[in-house]
């Protein structure tokens, strides 16, 4: 750490100087609802006998199938020393041995933002929703597809920060390639702490990346902070069926040890990384997470970890991945009783669909993927708002899109109000047969909250709309993306923090050569 950074941090870890609290009293709030708080029951497709075949099924594949830990001699003898039986690279492990290294991770944690008014808390009855992650392309109505850069990459965090219904800034939003793929989580990291104020997530892509990441949250929230407390959540995907790489395991580890979550996710599609079956997969999911939470305890007992399923089905015919389908639904349910009954946070869901477009199809599938994780209890949902054509491509006009619909599950969630006031018998007997609701007290107590109202979509009667220019609402979405990058305003941060982050990166960047391969 540079001079420069060390007294960056320690001011940071004093709770900041002078100009620190200039920057905070010139800030420009930004409304942001409080992560769900679920009301609702979460929907359970399985009975206790099927939850009990699936758990038994999975320690079958643990203790004699095994799973493997690929380029990690490290890995094999953590492994080894806790109890497993090991040959080659090829981890089997004894019925039980997963489930109680798994015991110590945590039922829930909080991920600390840098604005401590954007603090999530993940797990129990609570949905965090995070934006799309990880496209190389991105699209707009005037541009169409193309790579993403990254004027993409900080405009999608701009448009994250600006909107209401979304908790979390995310992490790669989308992938910059036009800087060099050692050196573009530096930028990414930095767009993240300076353009929002909301939680974020890690590089992952090799462990120097992890540790990296590490070292500019001390730098953002202090040394001492971040040792005592969870900043970052980072995705670490299992290599399915049954492979971890040293490349995500290396990642972990480094997260792990220094305290920072990570969410364990199989990365299925099903019939070509899964069987074709719910209850297959489903086994398939349950052994890969077993296996790599506890590996994630035995780096480091009480390390924050999500249970995590990124589950689609596939195309037969074509071999394409397919969202928003039945199968996809169940194990997505099903996925969620199996972490609940192990105790932890659930990573599920997002805005998928297969579409081109922003369109019909886009709409559908999209609408049925994220009711389907709100019902099923998901706690984190990653790729909750512009995820477009398989997740290849981060949509602008999508993003805004899926944020606006995202305000319907915050309202749904809640539940039914049987308050006095939710009772509503006060309106009945003042209206009494015959009448209408308008005009009555209650109703002119509650109109301004009782029914949630798009931001976004049009509800103008057919000429307003048509005098307006007949725009769909790809239009309307665009021209809310050039309001919102309009209107914003970047949250404040003390100048020597944002000095010394710079620094750190511009020290790692001439550390070593541009690579793009």
């Amino acid at each position: 750490m540079t001079e420069a950074a060390e007294q960056a941090a320690g001011r940071r870890g004093r709770g900041g100087g002078g100009a620190a609290r200039r920057a905070a009293r010139s800030a420009v709030s930004v409304e942001t609802a409080r992560y769900i708080s679920r009301n609702i029951p979460n929907l359970d497709v399985l009975n206790e006998e099927a939850l009990s075949i699936i758990e038994t099924n999975a320690e079958t594949v643990l203790a004699e199938i095994g799973v493997n830990f690929v380029d990690n001699p490290e890995a094999l003898d953590r492994w080894r020393a806790a109890g497993a039986e090991i040959t080659g690279e090829r981890v089997r492990i004894p019925r039980g041995l997963a489930r109680q290294l798994c015991a110590t991770a945590p039922s829930g944690f909080t991920q600390h933002a840098r604005n401590p008014e954007r603090n999530v808390e993940i797990g129990g009855r609570n949905l965090v929703l995070a934006p799309v992650y990880g496209p190389p392309f991105v699209r707009d109505a005037q541009s169409g597809r193309r790579y993403a850069t990254m004027e993409d990459f900080r405009n999608f965090v701009k448009l994250g920060y600006m909107s209401k219904w979304l908790h979390h800034s995310g992490g790669t939003v989308c992938e910059p390639t036009d800087i060099a793929v050692n050196k573009r989580h530096l930028d990414m990291l930095q767009a993240h702490m300076l353009y929002s104020d909301k939680p974020f997530m890690g590089s992952v892509t090799e462990p120097v990346r992890a540790a990296d990441s590490v070292e500019m949250a001390k730098l953002l929230f202090g040394s001492d902070f971040v040792d005592q407390n969870t900043v970052m959540t980072s995705l670490i995907n299992i290599n399915s069926p049954l492979t971890f790489d040293s490349v995500m395991m290396g990642a972990l580890e480094i997260y792990a040890r220094a305290n920072q979550a990570c969410i364990i996710s199989p990365f299925i599609v099903g019939g070509a990384m899964a069987p074709t079956t719910v209850a297959g997969t489903l086994t398939q999911v349950l052994a890969e997470v077993m296996a790599g939470v506890a590996y994630s305890q035995l780096v480091r007992p009480g390390a924050p970890v999500i249970f995590g399923a990124f589950v689609t089905s596939i195309d037969m015919n074509s071999g394409a991945p397919t969202f928003g389908t039945p199968e996809a639904a169940l194990i997505t349910y099903g996925a969620g009783q199996l972490a609940r009954r192990m105790g932890l946070p659930y990573r599920s869901g997002g805005s998928f669909c297969g579409s081109k477009l922003p369109d019909a199809q886009a709409a559908y599938e999209t609408a049925n993927s994220l009711n389907m994780a709100l019902l099923a209890g998901v706690n984190f949902m990653l790729h909750s708002c512009g995820w477009l054509e398989g997740g290849l491509v981060a949509s602008y006009e999508k993003f805004v899109m899926d944020a606006d619909q995202l305000g319907a599950l915050h309202h749904l969630a809640r539940g039914i109000d049987m308050s006095e006031n939710g009772q509503a018998m006060n309106a009945l007997r003042e209206v009494g047969p015959g009448g209408h609701f308008l005009g009555c007290s209650h109703t002119q107590d509650n109109f301004k909250s009782a029914f949630w109202r798009s931001d976004l979509l049009d509800y103008k009667p057919f000429e307003t709309w048509d005098e307006e220019g007949a725009r769909d609402t790809q239009a309307l979405a665009s021209a809310r993306v050039a309001k919102m990058l309009g209107d914003y305003q970047q949250p404040a941060l003390d100048p020597a923090i944002a000095e010394a982050i710079q620094a750190f990166i511009d020290q790692r960047k001439a550390s070593e050569p541009d690579a793009f391969g």
